[in-house]
């Protein structure tokens, strides 16, 4: 039970602080020699994280399910437009490459070059903030975003991280930049979470109780990282998780990897 808890805890904090919850779910199952979680707790956990952004941004996906309707705005259709762009990539890059990027998680090597790599990427937001004072998100930012997305899918390299990152570089207001990030997680995650779901091998039995443990942790902690995170954003303060990566990808490249 203790497992559960564990992993449902690690997937709630890393999903959203960018520090990588595919990093630190390769890490923590090495250092403490267990087992994957298996692709139905991985995908309740991405769906239990799921269910934290749609309560966060609750008020947010209400008004762009309202744009669909005849009395819908042009900026929430428009908003919508902007995701599709964002999410297309991710579905071309996990669809051609899925081998690839699952291979990926047996290499601490490409942990920690990837931990670095988020490192650098928020090390550079404290650079340009000064810079980025734009509100609009153009579609270019939605297809620079989609792709840092996309990038994310190795492990060790952050979805928020990159996708908050490359907005505040692309010259996005940081609350903007973490707004826009965490509405593009919204198609990805339910994605991921059906897919693991879906490609679980029939049979078998399940720790009924534990897969609960962890998708109830994984969301209420789901939910006090993204309100942790947009506090951060909010302050200018995300550069400060560069040095958390960075050591740790050092650390893992140097003695675990």
């Amino acid at each position: 039970m203790i497992r559960y808890l564990l992993l449902g805890v690690v997937q709630g904090v890393t999903e959203f602080l960018p520090v990588s919850s595919s990093g630190h779910l390769v890490i923590v199952e090495h250092l403490l020699r267990i087992d994957p979680p298996g692709v139905i707790l991985e995908g309740l956990l991405h769906l239990a994280t799921l269910a934290a952004i749609l309560i966060v941004f609750r008020n947010d996906i209400a008004s762009m399910a309202r744009s669909l309707t005849p009395q819908g705005t042009v900026a929430g259709r428009k908003e919508i437009g902007l995701i599709a762009i964002g999410t297309g990539p991710i579905v071309v890059f996990g669809l051609l490459f899925r081998g690839r990027i699952e291979d990926a998680f047996s290499s601490l090597t490409i942990v920690g070059a990837s931990l670095l790599a988020t490192g650098a990427i928020l090390l550079l937001t404290g650079v340009v903030k000064r810079k980025a004072e734009r509100s609009g998100v153009r579609a270019i930012d939605a297809l620079l975003i989609g792709l840092a997305q996309s990038a994310a899918l190795l492990p060790g390299l952050s979805r928020s991280g990159a996708t908050i990152g490359s907005g505040i570089l692309s010259g996005l207001k940081p609350e903007r930049a973490a707004r826009f990030s965490f509405l593009l997680a919204v198609p990805a995650l339910f994605g991921a979470g059906l897919i693991s779901l879906f490609s679980a091998p029939p049979g078998g039995r399940l720790d009924w109780t534990g897969l609960a443990v962890a998708t109830a942790s994984a969301f209420v902690v789901g939910v006090l990282a993204i309100r942790t995170l947009l506090a951060i954003v909010s302050r200018g303060r995300l550069w400060a998780f560069s040095l958390y990566c960075l050591g740790l990808g050092a650390f893992v490249l140097v003695r675990i990897g």
